[in-house]
């Protein structure tokens, strides 16, 4: 039997609480918080310490925690909160997932708890002080669970998946063992009923009383071996009046072997003509449910394939450079600073900077660019990519679990425990539903016994079983977690990290997408596009002089003219005099020649007149760029252009955007008429210009003003409260850095692309969500009343507990193999390699 342990009075019932306070800096701060907390109510005596940062309080009656770290939010410090990740063992079904959620959240101090089936873990946030890992897991033991911790190291997870190969191991014996000893029961008992040849047979040889026996024997060993089980688990959680799908499989199984070992050894207490056998039921339910359940576990095991493959791209070991000798040693004892060398075909084992030698490298696994990319001195490499053809040296610059690697296997399994809210439906039907179903079975019982045709005890008794045993809840507690887990391992394989599941949701609901112009439709390094000299001044003159006088300056713009000149080959000369007119332009002295550049109304303000060049100033506006001008000797010399190119593969993104049904907006600091004019190129719906960087969360204000969900996307450095604003936030990262604390979804592969494919997988996975809902509900609702007999008054049909058993397992099958149609999910917008194969 499961123990049940005590609920835990850690917190609760003492008379004394130690709680850790946050913010404190003074003894003024120790003494408002002691104020605050001496008003309570029972407090006998309150101590602060600043040092330990702690609060020590003592209660002349019970402890109320809560109360007291209200006072000391009240006061304005805070109390922090402590999250932990457990694995939960014996979870079988949604039910099971109300009963643990809601002793989670009663634990004193525990603010936050979501247990989700699919992965078999529990996620919960607490507040120091009041609650503790071990009143976490003793409420869980309490609620019939077996809790245990997990790791982030190899040895923990190597643990878990030993534990789980045991439970597939053990299931498939117990699916066996009942499978071997049920067949006998089931020949003799179904082939006698429906095949005359085995009913001669076992008249002739056995006889009726001795198959009996036969049968009574082998299901008793199916029932209390192989499904013994179902017991430890159902018993307890009757007892605490808070039955599960065991519970039922108990009840429907017990309720027909009983009823046929009354019949077998002492018939004369039921009514005439009812003494009746049903062990084949009662072994055939066990050995299907295992056989549900066995199937189930593998493929709920292939569900977390995605995160299996994310661990398998590191690396065991590297090769270091220590006291000028290359060694090779665990990755887990590879240091910062560390020379890690890397030969052709070798994975990268940690993150780094290139020092010495170039090859290329595959980040497909991290970007989903399957174009192999260019590492020499000063290249930034990723762990878990692979080297290709050459040979180099990096620095370890990140190691352990500050990798993008271990980052993202991070997020991915953040994303998969999450619960989206679409979920809150499914959890509030299956808290009661185990109840309702036995109900309905008892209501079915007393029904049939009352209203049905003779032998009426017989008809009652198979008719409430059929009951118990359709109507498992397993499916419907799948039917979501299973969903999240694939999607999100999926789009991590694309490139795509949710960092918060319910992203995949909002996602799917989402109206109009705004982009931040600058490093998202554009590449986010300005280039010289345009410069025409006027008469008298050459081009290699004029880049030359501008480039000197630019170079003082750490603008963008200026960065991009000095970069032309260097790749002319041309020399940026010594300069006196610079000068820095904010809002106008800059000016200084180039080798004896006075050197102005700025926008026109720099010009205007030097005395020069910018009409000459009226047609070209047109053009570059219609194409979307700011001209500049440069005045060299108190002379008009050149108007000159720098624009941030647009992406490649920006056009082809905006168009699957509208393909999708969405409108897109953008949002930029360019003037009207330059924002304009790229929006007509690009085809973008709503242009928003002229906007600061603090002005971005006005803007999708503005752009939501009609009720409109909006994901916005930016480069995740300056958009951080509009990524944090938007519905859903997506922060385009460098395939570097994916620490974006602000954004719901992080696109690996750095341009818009990722966006189309993270919208059309949320609405896939959303899809597969309600499939599997709509299954799960739908069978629950179209059965059950078939194994009440419904259909008996009409079409003489009824449901034989036998393959309500079938049922119920195929259920959960269909709803785990449904999600993982998801793995084949191909992206709408691929990179080029990957059309081309």
């Amino acid at each position: 039997m499961t123990h049940v342990a005590p609920l835990p009075e850690a917190a609760k019932s003492g008379s004394a609480l130690s709680i850790p306070v946050e913010g404190m800096t003074c003894a003024s701060c120790v003494s408002h918080v002691e104020k605050a907390i001496a008003k309570l109510p029972d407090v006998q005596n309150v101590n602060v310490n600043l040092a330990t940062g702690r609060a020590n309080i003592s209660f002349a009656g019970k402890a109320d925690g809560m109360a007291a770290v209200r006072a000391i939010e009240g006061a304005g410090y805070d109390v922090p909160e402590l999250a932990v990740e457990l694995g939960i063992a014996g979870m079988t079904c949604g039910s099971c997932v109300a009963h643990v959620e809601k002793a989670l959240k009663a634990v004193p101090g525990v603010s936050f708890a979501t247990v989700n089936l699919a992965t078999e873990r529990a996620s919960v946030r607490y507040l120091a002080g009041l609650a503790s890992v071990e009143a976490i897991e003793a409420a869980i033991r309490h609620a019939g669970y077996e809790p245990h911790r997990l790791g982030s190291d190899d040895a923990a997870s190597e643990r878990e998946r030993q534990t789980r190969e045991q439970e597939l191991a053990s299931l498939f014996r117990a699916m066996l063992t009942a499978g071997l000893l049920t067949l006998p029961v089931f020949i003799i008992e179904m082939g006698s009923h429906f095949i005359p040849a085995v009913h001669n047979l076992v008249m002739n040889t056995i006889g009726t009383r001795t198959s009996w026996l036969i049968q009574f024997v082998l299901t008793t060993l199916v029932l209390f071996g192989p499904g013994r089980r179902f017991f430890q688990k159902g018993v307890p959680a009757m007892l605490r009046a808070a039955p599960d799908m065991n519970s039922l499989v108990v009840l429907g199984t017990s309720a027909a072997w009983a009823y046929s070992v009354v019949a077998t050894f002492v018939p004369q207490l039921l009514p005439a003509g009812t003494a009746n056998v049903y062990y084949e039921a009662a072994a055939v339910i066990v050995t299907l449910i295992l056989l549900g359940r066995y199937l189930e576990a593998r493929a709920k095991g292939r569900t977390s394939e995605a995160i299996k493959r994310l661990v398998g791209l590191q690396p065991k070991t590297a090769r270091i450079e220590r006291d000028g000798q290359v060694i090779e040693v665990p990755l887990a004892q590879v240091l910062a600073g560390d020379h890690v060398q890397i030969r052709p075909g070798d994975k990268v084992p940690v993150d780094g900077e290139v020092i010495e030698g170039s090859s290329y490298v595959d980040e497909s696994m991290i970007t989903g660019e399957p174009v192999p990319v260019l590492k020499e001195a000063g290249a930034q490499v990723v762990g878990g990519t692979i080297n290709k053809t050459g040979a180099f040296s990096f620095k370890a610059t990140k190691v352990g679990a500050d990798t993008v690697l271990a980052q993202i296997i991070r997020m991915v399994e953040e994303a998969q425990g999450s619960k989206l809210p679409i979920q809150a439906l499914v959890d509030k039907v299956t808290a009661w539903f185990v109840p309702a179903v036995m109900a309905a079975a008892a209501l079915t019982f007393l029904i049939w016994l009352v209203f049905g045709p003779q032998p009426a005890l017989s008809f009652a008794l198979v008719n409430a079983v059929a009951v118990l045993i359709i109507a498992c809840p397993c499916a419907m507690g799948l039917a979501t977690p299973t969903s999240i887990m694939v999607g999100t391992g999926r789009a991590a394989e694309m490139g795509v990290l949710f960092r918060k599941g319910e992203a995949l949701q909002a996602l799917r609901d989402v109206a109009i997408v705004a982009v931040d112009k600058t490093g998202t439709l554009t590449r986010g390094q300005p280039e010289l596009t345009d410069l025409t000299p006027s008469t008298g001044f050459e081009y290699n003159e004029v880049l030359a002089l501008v480039a000197a006088v630019e170079a003082r300056s750490e603008h963008p713009i200026a960065t991009a003219i000095v970069t032309a000149a260097q790749e002319r080959g041309l020399a940026i000369a010594p300069l006196e005099n610079f000068e820095a007119v904010p809002g106008y332009g800059v000016a200084a002295s180039v080798g004896g020649r006075h050197v102005a550049v700025g926008a026109d109304r720099y010009m205007e303000k030097l005395g020069h007149d910018v009409a000459g060049f009226k047609n070209e100033a047109a053009r570059l506006g219609g194409e979307g760029k700011t001209p500049l001008y440069a005045a060299i000797d108190n002379r008009l010399a050149a108007i000159i252009a720098v624009a941030d190119p647009i992406r490649e593969t920006t056009p082809e993104a905006i168009r699957a955007l509208h393909d999708l049904g969405l409108k897109v907006a953008m949002i930029t600091g360019d003037n009207r008429a330059t924002a304009e004019a790229v929006a007509r190129q690009l085809g973008i719906d709503e242009v928003v210009p002229e906007v600061l960087p603090q002005g971005k969360v006005t803007a999708i204000h503005e752009l939501r003003a009609s009720g409109r969900k909006l994901a916005f996307v930016g480069d995740g450095i300056n958009d951080a409260p509009a990524l944090a604003e938007a519905n859903v936030g997506l922060a385009v990262g460098t395939g570097t850095d994916i620490a974006i604390e602000s954004a719901d979804v992080v696109l690996m592969s750095g341009d818009l692309r990722g966006v189309v494919n993270a919208i059309a997988l949320s609405t896939a996975t959303i899809r597969n969500i309600k499939q599997n809902l709509f299954w799960a509900f739908a069978y629950n609702a179209a059965l059950i009343p078939v194994a009440a007999g419904v259909l008996y008054p009409g079409f003489g049909i009824l449901l034989s507990p036998v393959l309500a058993a079938g049922a119920m397992a195929l259920s959960s099958i269909f709803v785990v193999s449904n999600a993982l149609r998801l793995r084949g999910f191909k992206p709408i917008l691929a990179a080029d390699a990957q059309k081309a194969k």
